[in-house]
């Protein structure tokens, strides 16, 4: 193969890629607008499109998303869990190489954040904990910005409704830089 025979593959798989995550993004937008039953479709549409074994990065995304589509406890928590198992497959290659590490950090504070909540609907307080105390740890990593708050502020929500804040004790993760 010359290089420019792999510069058009390489460039035609990262096209591929981006078509996956926007399939993805649309059917997050159903879902978001309402059509949770479409959504939920398409999601396993691409599930089996992508596999098991397919891109980490998809298989991420996706089982995050499509947890949030379950009205069975049992399933949303199968789903995160898939969702976190990818995450750690996640490599620097993967995401690209500018701060290509702070991108997969980031993951992990809504990761974990997805399983506290899922373990509080299946009333399995001390594993919610568990894994809000690394959504709490791993939220240093989010940058100050909408989603960053929006994810602080769910933690914080959680820690209350679970006892977690104590008197004097700062409701939410320090923030990036602190």
């Amino acid at each position: 193969m010359t290089t420019a025979e792999g510069a058009v593959t390489e460039r035609q798989e990262h096209t591929a890629g981006d078509v996956v995550m926007t399939r993805i993004g649309q059917a997050a937008m159903l879902h978001h607008g309402g059509d949770r039953e479409e959504a939920q479709r398409r999601f396993l549409e691409l599930w089996g499109e992508i596999g098991e074994d397919g891109d980490v990065l998809h298989r991420c995304t996706l089982a995050h998303y499509m947890a949030d589509t379950q009205d069975d406890p049992e399933t949303e928590l199968a789903w995160d869990l898939r969702a976190l198992s990818a995450a750690h497959e996640l490599t620097v290659d993967r995401v690209g190489e500018h701060h290509a590490s702070l991108a997969v950090r980031a993951f992990y504070p809504s990761l974990h954040l997805s399983l506290a909540a899922d373990y509080v609907k299946l009333d399995r307080p001390e594993a919610a904990r568990s894994h809000l105390r690394e959504a709490r740890g791993a939220a240093v990593h989010l940058v100050d910005d909408e989603y960053g708050d929006g994810i602080r502020a769910a933690i914080g929500r959680l820690e209350l409704q679970l006892g977690e804040s104590s008197e004097g004790d700062r409701l939410g993760p320090p923030r990036q830089g602190e």
